[in-house]
C-alpha cells in the first residue's frame, strides 16, 4: 500500500450489494461506521451511497499511516463483520479496495 509524502494512507472501497440486499447492506455500513471512526489513527471515513446506482457503495477512509490502517482492517470487530458483510456483497471486499495517492504540483 502506498503511503503519501505526510505518511496518511487513504483508501477508496466500493461495494455492490447483492440482488434485493441493498437495504440491508446500507443498514450493516451504517452500523460499523462509528465504530471505524473511532479506531486509533482514524482521520475521516465517510461512506456514499452513489447516485443512480442504489446498492452501490464508496466508503472514503484516511488514516494517519499505515499501521493505523492494518490494526483498523486486523481489528476483532472488522474480522468478526467480515463474514456478514460478505453475504451481502457482490464479490470480495478486496476487489473494491483502492489506495489513493495524492500528489500536487509543484509551486
Amino acid at each position: 500500500m502506498n503511503q503519501s509524502t505526510n505518511h496518511y494512507v487513504t483508501v477508496l472501497w466500493e461495494a455492490r450489494a447483492k440482488a434485493g440486499k441493498a437495504a440491508e447492506m446500507k443498514a450493516f455500513i451504517t452500523g460499523v461506521i462509528t465504530g471505524s471512526r473511532n479506531d486509533a489513527g482514524c482521520l475521516d471515513y465517510e461512506a456514499h451511497e452513489v447516485v443512480g446506482q442504489p446498492g452501490t457503495f464508496i466508503i472514503w477512509e484516511r488514516w494517519e499511516n499505515q499501521a493505523a490502517l492494518d490494526a483498523h482492517l486486523s481489528g476483532t470487530r472488522m474480522v468478526e463483520k467480515a463474514p456478514q458483510l460478505l453475504e451481502l456483497m457482490d464479490g470480495s471486499i478486496e476487489a473494491g479496495i483502492r489506495l489513493l495517492q495524492p500528489f500536487r504540483p509543484v509551486q
